[in-house]
């Protein structure tokens, strides 16, 4: 029986588990920004890989300021490295255009997960969050009003391990006081998410959705494979 829930936050709770690389993708596309899909690879990883690893984001950093720099990182190296002719005008346009694309997509998805997290608080069951974030992981949740949800919140930044390390879950294991048997996992990531979850002894629910590449899983090895949040109400 589950008792308890544990959550992955980016590209579970926030994109309805597409990858967060197809996200922005997706967004350059609808906005018109003139780069091949290669190029803004190069871009993203740039970016994430700056993010990851300097202080450029601050803990009371909302997610709509995070998006706001990491796009202005990705639109610089398009610039600078894939001959992106993009004056400061166009610059400009673009970045404010994928910006505000992205953000009302991810105010829609946030607000319909919250409703599914409000159902399973109401029949009496607790949630961790388990994150690898930048470090203002609680100032996002607060943005889009899942602070008060959870009974803790463990994020990479603040802890000092990273998924998939299982270690950090076995930190939201002990949060809830639940036996690991009677606990679910609910991620997008396959090998971050799902295996070390397992790996502690969890029930596991793989959020499949449009992955950054097309590497095929195990498919036998998550308890659940959802495409829908809403779909673990039934478990």
């Amino acid at each position: 029986m589950i008792e308890g829930y544990i959550f992955d936050y980016g590209a579970t709770l926030d994109t309805a588990g597409c990858h967060w690389g197809k996200v922005l993708w997706h967004a350059y596309q609808r906005q018109g920004v003139a780069v091949t899909e290669s190029q803004f690879r190069d871009a993203y990883v740039y970016a994430e890989r700056a993010l990851g690893n300097n202080l450029i984001i601050k803990p009371d950093f909302t997610f709509h300021k995070t998006l706001e720099i990491k796009l202005r990182l990705e639109m610089e190296y398009l610039c600078q490295y894939c001959s992106w002719p993009a004056d400061e005008a166009l610059f400009h346009q673009k970045h404010l255009a994928v910006l505000e694309d992205v953000y009302r997509k991810v105010l829609d998805i946030t607000e319909y997960s919250r409703d599914v997290l409000a159902q399973l608080l109401a029949k009496g069951r607790p949630l961790v969050l388990v994150s690898n974030f930048y470090g203002n992981v609680n100032a996002v949740l607060k943005e889009f009003q899942f602070d008060s949800m959870f009974v803790d919140v463990i994020e990479s930044a603040s802890v000092g391990i990273r998924k998939p390390d299982a270690r950090i879950f076995k930190l939201g294991l002990d949060a809830l006081g639940l036996k690991a048997e009677n606990v679910l996992v609910t991620g997008d990531s396959f090998y971050k998410d799902i295996q070390p979850a397992k790996q502690i002894g969890c029930k596991t629910a793989w959020f499949k959705g449009e992955g950054w590449t097309d590497k095929q899983y195990d498919e036998s090895l998550p308890d659940y494979i959802i495409t829908d949040l809403s779909q673990i109400l039934d478990f």
